[in-house]
C-alpha cells in the first residue's frame, strides 16, 4: 500500500510531497519523494497515550464538587473512584474502554498503555481470572487502537498496611497468582498489542514482591511513584528513603521502566532518572485535576531524559491539552516561556516528537516516528481547520497545541489501517450508544 501526503514529519524532519509505502504487516518500507497526487494537510506520527485507567472515563465530571467543611484531595477523590470500581461489570468495562479508545483515536492517539487493576469480581475471582483483561483487549480490537496491556500487582493498602475492603477487586495475595493472570492474558495478544507488568506503587507492593515481578516477567514495567507528598513522607517513614531514591537503589531501573508521575523529586533524583533511561510517564491534566503537583520536565530533559504523556483518569482526552499543560506548567514554575523547545526552536514540534518517541518506547510499541522499519501509525491534520489556516508545517503543531482545544485530526492510521476518516471513527455512534446505556445505569 502507498500513502501520499503533502507534508510529513519524518524522523529526519519535515518533508514535502512524500510517498510512504506500507507492507501487509503495517510497517513502513519506504519513504520517497513523489510527483503523484498527495493528500493535503500535515502528517505526524501517532501519539501514544502511555497511562490509562479506562474505567475512570465514566467518572469524568462527577467529582468536581466538595461537601461543606471538607477539604478535597487525591485521597478523598480516591473513595469516589473506588465506588465506581466496585460497580463495573465486565460488560461495563468493555463499553467504557471502547468509548475511551474511540476518543483517543479521534484525538490523534494511536496506542494506549492500559494500567489495569480492576481484576476480580466484587465477591471473588472470576471463573476465568483474565476476564477483565479480556474485555480491555476486546475494546482495543474493536476500535483498532494499539494496546500495551499492563496488569497491575496490588497487594497492600499502604506501607505495611492490609488492603482495604473497597480495594478487593484489585488485590492479589501472592505473586504467583498475579503472574498466572499475566500469562493467561497473553492468549489475547494481537499483532498490535503487547503486554508488560505494573507493580502499582511502593506503598502497594512490598520490596520482595516487586523484585520477583521484575525478574519473572518480560516487557515494560510501569509503576506509580512519588505522585503525592503523603506518599513521599510515608515512604521515608517506612523505607528510610524517598520513593524514586529507593527504587533507583533497589531495582535495576532501565529503559524498560516507565516511572509514572514522579511529581515530587529532588534534583539528584531527576538526574538519576534521566541517566537510568527510564521514561517519565507524565499525565498533566490528571495531575492538575488531583492537585498532585508539577514534574520538573525542563530539568529532566536538560539531563537527557525521555518522556511520554498519558491521560490517566481521563478527565479529558486531548493530546493538545496534555502537551500544552505540560509546557505551561514549566513556564509557571520557572517564569520563562518556551521551556521545552527542541533543536527546531518550535515547542509544539518538540513536545509532539518527544512524547511520541518516549511513549512508544515506554509501551514497547514499534512506532513513535515516521521512519522505515517503524509501524505506520499516522495522524493527518486538516490544513483548512480554522486554527491551522495559513500555517506551514513548521508552525502547524504550535498552532494546534497552543491555539486550539479542537482537534484538527482528519485521518488516523494504525499499522497502516485507517481507523479515523474525516475526523470520525467508523464505530463512533454504536460505541457511544452502548457507553451511554452503561453510564446512565451506573449513575442512576
Amino acid at each position: 500500500m502507498r500513502l501520499c501526503f503533502e507534508h510529513v514529519l519524518t524522523d529526519a524532519g519535515w518533508r514535502e510531497r512524500v510517498a510512504i509505502d506500507v507492507d501487509e504487516a503495517g510497517f513502513v518500507t519506504a519513504i520517497a519523494p513523489t510527483e503523484g497526487a498527495c493528500a493535503p494537510g500535515f502528517v505526524v506520527p501517532g501519539l501514544p497515550n502511555l497511562h490509562s485507567h479506562a474505567f475512570q472515563r465514566a467518572l469524568a465530571g462527577r467529582t468536581e464538587h466538595v461537601a461543606p467543611g471538607r477539604e478535597d484531595s487525591f485521597w478523598t477523590w480516591r473513595t469516589q473512584m473506588y465506588a465506581l470500581a466496585l460497580a463495573c461489570t465486565p460488560d461495563d468495562l468493555e463499553a467504557i474502554a471502547a468509548q475511551l479508545y474511540v476518543e483517543m483515536l479521534e484525538a490523534g492517539m494511536t496506542a494506549v498503555g492500559e494500567f489495569h487493576y480492576l481484576h476480580h469480581a466484587p465477591d471473588g475471582p472470576y471463573d476465568a481470572r483474565d476476564e477483565m483483561s479480556a474485555r480491555i483487549f476486546a475494546a482495543a480490537e474493536a476500535t483498532g487502537i494499539a494496546l500495551t496491556h499492563l496488569p497491575v500487582l496490588y497487594m497492600t493498602g499502604g506501607f505495611d498496611a492490609p488492603a482495604e475492603a473497597h480495594q478487593r477487586r484489585f488485590v492479589h495475595a501472592d505473586v504467583d497468582a498475579f503472574l498466572a493472570l499475566v500469562d493467561d492474558s497473553k492468549r489475547h495478544l494481537t499483532p498490535t498489542s503487547r503486554i508488560g507488568v505494573a507493580p502499582h506503587s511502593l506503598r502497594a507492593v512490598p520490596g520482595d514482591a516487586l523484585a520477583r515481578v521484575i525478574a519473572d516477567s518480560e516487557g515494560p514495567v510501569h509503576i506509580h511513584i512519588a505522585e503525592q507528598t503523603k506518599e513521599v513522607d510515608d515512604c521515608i517513614e517506612h523505607l528510610g528513603h524517598r520513593p524514586v531514591e529507593w527504587l533507583l537503589a533497589n531495582a535495576e531501573v532501565s529503559s524498560r521502566f516507565c516511572l509514572v508521575h514522579a511529581t515530587h523529586v529532588t534534583d539528584g533524583e531527576v538526574k538519576q532518572m534521566a541517566e537510568s533511561g527510564a521514561i517519565a510517564g507524565l499525565c498533566p491534566t490528571t495531575e492538575a485535576n488531583l492537585g498532585d503537583g508539577l514534574f520538573p520536565a525542563a530539568r529532566f530533559l536538560g539531563d537527557g531524559g525521555a518522556f511520554g504523556v498519558g491521560s490517566d483518569s481521563h478527565v479529558t482526552v486531548s493530546a493538545s491539552e496534555e502537551l500544552r499543560l505540560l509546557e505551561y506548567g514549566q513556564r509557571l514554575i520557572t517564569q520563562h516561556r518556551n521551556r521545552l523547545a527542541g533543536a527546531s526552536g518550535h515547542v509544539g514540534e518538540a513536545l509532539w516528537t518527544r512524547a511520541a518517541a518516549g511513549g512508544a518506547k515506554a509501551l514497547a510499541q514499534p512506532a513513535g516516528a515516521i521512519a522505515v522499519g517503524r509501524r505506520a501509525d499516522l495522524v493527518r491534520l486538516d490544513a483548512n481547520h480554522p486554527r491551522l489556516v495559513g500555517h506551514g508545517p513548521e508552525t502547524a503543531l504550535d498552532a494546534w497545541i497552543f491555539g486550539s482545544t479542537d482537534a484538527p485530526v482528519q485521518d488516523v492510521w494504525v499499522a497502516g489501517r485507517r481507523r479515523v476518516e474525516g475526523g470520525r471513527h467508523a464505530q463512533r455512534d454504536v460505541i457511544a450508544a452502548r457507553f451511554g446505556d452503561v453510564v446512565r445505569r451506573l449513575f442512576a
